[in-house]
This record gives structure tokens, sequence and C-alpha cells, in this order.
């Protein structure tokens, strides 16, 4: 397979109409940040995301989660908590705001933010006097986290929720859509998403004020005078109108690549409906709705003849097959080897034992005809 082409884990997908919103910015000269693609964009969010949903376009989900935390109030010295098995871009903000993560293992039916280990760490931490400022729960993978019970404890405690749904556009629960569950959401745009704007993100949040407010802060929190004036410290964190023009044709195939990551799911079931020692990462129940951005398995070596989940992606990548291991939780990471942690090893052991697999919407029947014969040959 040395000259075949590469089969990637989450490609790019255009749909087509990309390069219209693109031209007609070049051609209208709005090629700044700002312009009427980021307002057709914003507006397009809101409309999917439904009723009481606010957008702001940023150049990163990294940005929003750090605007997230500033407009929940997080200051120097407080603590967060986050989910820790996740990507970093969930954590490092906590940082950028000289504040503490306390990392949360997760529950193993939607591998997300564990409600038993959240609730423990936010009694222990407050008997110690430090009561959490956020709460950072994350749709891993595009499953939403078990909605219901972490609202349940953050309210009792009064404690805000940043919603980290970076990975979980198109994702539901009980049909309503991830990204509107937090005090305030998160998305992300980058390259590897359901949909992208080459790189970007938003916010969203509950309000008009709020939403005004982080855009305010996203383009340097420059005050209303003529002259340049600032009050506070800004940042600049706004979309470009060449980004959102992107991210206005992705919108319009958003169901579609939703559907055809959902399609790479059943393939993935498919292929593994009569192992044992693998199973395939699902919704618990039919009230969650996965967008599936990526299709991820767990290997059980003992029932596999010894063969681990490093074994199957070496084999993937001698046929030019890209896969990679679950996120390696932020608790196990050597830059966050200080940070308190609760729970138990459900996170480290998904670690050890999980894979994503090519999960693209793009992907064509050769290419899942590949990826089926080496996994058999596996």
């Amino acid at each position: 397979m040395m000259n075949a082409t590469k089969i990637w884990l989450s490609s790019p997908h255009m749909g087509g109409t990309e390069l219209d919103y693109v031209n007609e910015a070049f051609a209208t000269n709005w090629v700044a940040p700002l312009g009427p693609n980021v307002t057709g964009f914003e507006q397009d969010l809101e409309h999917y995301l439904g009723s009481n949903s606010f957008v702001g376009a940023l150049s990163s989900g990294t940005a929003a989660l750090h605007l997230g935390l500033v407009l929940l109030g997080v200051q120097a010295g407080d603590e967060v908590l986050c989910q820790s098995m996740t990507f970093s871009a969930s954590a490092n903000p906590i940082v950028y705001q000289g504040a503490t993560p306390v990392f949360i293992d997760s529950e193993p039916e939607t591998w997300n933010i564990c409600p038993v280990a959240l609730e423990e760490a936010i009694k222990d931490r407050i008997s110690k006097g430090k009561k959490p400022r956020a709460i950072i729960a994350v749709h891993l993978y595009g499953m939403p986290y078990k909605v219901e019970a972490i609202r349940s404890i953050a309210d009792y405690y009064e404690i805000p929720i940043l919603e980290d749904s970076a990975e979980a556009l198109g994702s539901t629960f009980k049909g309503q859509r991830c990204g509107t569950f937090g005090d305030v959401g998160v998305l992300s745009f980058n390259g590897n998403k359901i949909i992208t704007t080459s790189g970007g993100g938003a916010i969203v949040t509950k309000t008009i004020d709020l939403k005004n407010k982080a855009i305010f802060l996203a383009t340097q929190a420059r005050d209303n005078a003529p002259h340049y004036q600032h009050s506070e410290i800004g940042y600049n964190y706004r979309m470009s109108n060449i980004c959102a023009g992107i991210g206005r044709g992705q919108m319009e195939v958003l169901d579609h690549h939703v559907a055809q990551r959902r399609s790479m799911h059943s393939f993935y079931e498919s292929i593994f409906s009569n192992n044992d020692a693998v199973t395939v990462f699902a919704e618990p129940t039919s009230d969650y709705f996965s967008n599936h951005w990526l299709s991820a398995i767990t290997i059980n070596p003992s029932l596999n003849g010894g063969k681990t989940r490093e074994d199957l992606r070496l084999l993937l990548e001698s046929e030019h097959i890209e896969s990679r291991p679950l996120w390696k939780p932020m608790h196990l990471q050597p830059v966050f080897k200080d940070a308190p942690y609760y729970g138990g090893t459900v996170s480290e052991d998904l670690f050890t034992n999980g894979l994503c697999l090519p999960s693209g919407s793009n992907l064509t029947d050769e290419e899942r005809e590949r990826i089926k014969n080496a996994i058999n040959i596996f």
C-alpha cells in the first residue's frame, strides 16, 4: 500500500458554495474582520441553534472558551472544574485567567464529566474554603454529556456551566441542540470539525447583552469614543469576513455532514458487530443524538489475543490510514501534573484502550473498503 493515498481521520469537506461567499467578500473589499459574512454566519448559527441563542463569531474555539471564562467572572486565584478527558484547549484558558483547573473523571456511558465525581469535587473544594467559580463540561466526540445531571448539580451549588460544544455542532439531547445547555456555550470550526471556517469558533450566550459584551472584549475592548480609549483589557478574537464566508457555505451542508458522519459510525458498528473484544462508542439511550464527529472504539486485549489499540493503530498506519488514541486525560498531562483530580480510572482506561477511526463526511466507498480490509486483517 506504499502508493495509496492517505485516508485521514477527519479532513475538511467543502460543499461547493463556500467560494461564492468568499468571492463576494473580495469583490466588495470586505476582507477585514467584521462584514456581511460575519453577521450572516452568526445569524445562520442562531437560527440553527434555536431560540434564546445569541452567537458571536470568533477566531477560534479556544478564544471562545477564554471569553466564556471572562464572562463568567473567572479571575486569578479562582478554581474551575474541568472534564479531564478532553483536548487541552478546554483547560488552557483556565490558566490564561490565572485560575487553577480542578480535573474531573469521566463516566463510562458518555465518556464525559462524571456527576458523582463532580459533586465530590465541589463538596471537597468548598470544605477547603475554595468554592469553584465555573464548570467546563465537554460533549466528547459529539456525544452529549449527562445534561440533566450536570445541570442539577450546577444549579444546586450555584456554579455556572461553560459548555464546550466544540465537537458537537449538530448533536442533540432530548431534541435540544448542543451548544445551548450551558450558561455560556462554545463552538469550534477548526479544519477537522463537522464544519470548518479553516480556523474559527463561536461563543453562544443566552442574552444579546452578553453577546455584545463578548464581541466588545473580542475587538480589543474599545470604548465608544472618537479616539482609541480602553477601560478594560480586550482581545483580538474576532472572526474575519473571509473565514465567515466559508462558514456560511458550510452551514448549507451541515445536516448532510452529520448524516455522513453517523453513516460512518454505522459502518463501524457493522464491522465489529460480531467481535466481543471491540465496543463501538454509541449513544446510551434514545435521548442522546450524537453527530459522531469522530467514531471511536475500545479494545479489550484479554478478549483479543492480547492485541491492543496500539497494535491496530500501527497496522492502520502501515496501510496509510490515520487513526488516533483517545484524548489523553488532562490530569495525566505533564503541564497539569500538580492540578487536583477527582474520580477513578475511567478516563485513564479509555485512553489506554480507545482509538478514534477515520470518520470524515467525505470518505469514499473505496476508502471505506480499504479501512474494512485493514481491520479484518487485524
